[in-house]
């Protein structure tokens, strides 16, 4: 079985990426969605959380967000520690659904923070989405109803686009300039035949 990551900054279109290679069939693994799931259902990650946040970060069952983003805003140790408790249980969720597709030649996982969380290590090749940061910057406007000094400041806490493209195997330009059904067509025979 081949492990293939796809990775992108926020508003690049790794998502729209992921669901193409969907729609020809590929299991895609959504490591924000399965983070959110664990985080409200782990009872390692809640332990964790809880012993170093407080037990109001889980008052209502679930893992209070908006809290926790509060606590961690512009304190990197804290980011530090948060990703330190979920990124490893995480990645053995990712191990366990891999197991569970073993009958499938390709699995992909799309993960924003690929590269940061070490999930390199455990895949074969890595896709990057790069998009220039204006048009990131307007696509997460949109998407989220929010500031550009927000978006910014989510933006700082990702490694740089041109880092990313450096460790990656295959670079999708999302852009306007390139079809993105061509590209990840390419890439996906190239990934099949190898």
């Amino acid at each position: 079985m081949m492990k293939a990551g796809i990775t992108g900054g926020i508003g690049s279109g790794k998502s729209v990426v992921s669901e193409l290679f969907r729609m020809r069939g590929i299991p895609v693994y959504d490591a924000d969605r399965e983070a959110k799931q664990l985080n409200d259902h782990s009872p390692l990650i809640r332990e964790q959380l809880t012993a170093r946040f407080g037990k109001e970060l889980y008052a209502d069952g679930n893992l209070n967000r908006s809290l926790l983003a509060t606590l961690m805003f512009q304190d990197k140790q804290r980011v530090a520690a948060v990703n330190a408790i979920v990124h490893p249980i995480l990645a053995q969720s990712f191990l366990e659904w891999c197991s569970r597709h073993r009958g499938d030649k390709l699995v992909m996982i799309d993960a924003a923070l690929l590269f940061e969380a070490g999930f390199a290590s455990y895949l074969d090749r890595v896709i990057t989405v790069y998009a220039p940061v204006e048009i990131r910057l307007e696509r997460v406007i949109k998407r989220d109803h929010t500031c550009r000094e927000a978006v910014q400041e989510r933006m700082k806490h990702q490694m740089p686009e041109e880092e990313k493209m450096r460790q990656s195997d295959f670079v999708i330009h999302n852009d306007g300039s390139q079809s993105l059904i061509r590209q990840s067509a390419a890439i996906l025979e190239q990934l099949l035949q190898l």
